[in-house]
């Protein structure tokens, strides 16, 4: 059976009933939002593969188990796995998540880079990339947080306050401030996001 056209739940249940190449499948699919998600919040390469790698022996475990409950979407639970091993990675360390600038390794953006122009439009999209990057990193951990979850996971309001634990309400409010913040320091730093 071919897998790629088949839905999460689909490979769900394949992957449950013996069919491996089902869970790489799933694990394709969804890498990339999985790892930045986590990556967003540690901002470490090495530290979000480990958390990355512990998310899906989680989802390996549960399935096993026989214990997935399908009432939700799947990226959507393994998000807030991912999420909550994060939480749980600062609370055993007592420490804060730290803001590091646009010099790591790991570049978020390359999930959203339209590299279909020439080169030269494609240097100017890196620098106002490079630009919005450093700004995002200036926030607050809550308002950053829902600017990478909305923006870059792509997930809706509602799927980051289930995520992060907060209502709607509050998901809204943080992305008003953080865009509030945006404007206030392109303002107030003379930033150009224009060519």
């Amino acid at each position: 059976m071919q897998t790629k056209s088949c839905t999460d739940r689909d490979l769900i249940r394949l992957y449950m009933s013996g069919n491996e190449q089902a869970f790489e499948t799933l694990l394709n699919r969804h890498k990339a939002k999985i790892y930045s998600s986590i990556y967003v919040f540690v901002r470490d390469t090495d530290l979000a593969n480990d958390i990355f790698q512990e998310t899906f022996i989680k989802i390996i475990d549960t399935f096993r188990g026989s214990k997935y409950n399908e009432e939700g979407k799947f990226l959507q639970w393994a998000l807030r796995i991912a999420y909550n091993l994060c939480v749980d990675y600062f609370r055993k360390n007592k420490r804060r998540p730290t803001v590091v600038t646009s010099t790591d390794e790991f570049d978020v953006f390359a999930f959203i880079k339209d590299n279909d122009g020439n080169e030269e439009d494609n240097m100017i999209r890196n620098q106002t990339h490079g630009k919005i990057r450093q700004l995002i990193d200036a926030l607050p951990m809550e308002q950053r947080e829902v600017i990478v979850l909305r923006h870059y996971v792509d997930l809706s309001f509602k799927e980051i306050a289930e995520l992060t634990g907060v209502s709607i309400n509050t998901a809204l409010g943080r992305m008003r401030y953080a865009l509030i913040n945006i404007r206030r320091m392109i303002t107030e730093f003379q930033i150009s996001l224009q060519h």
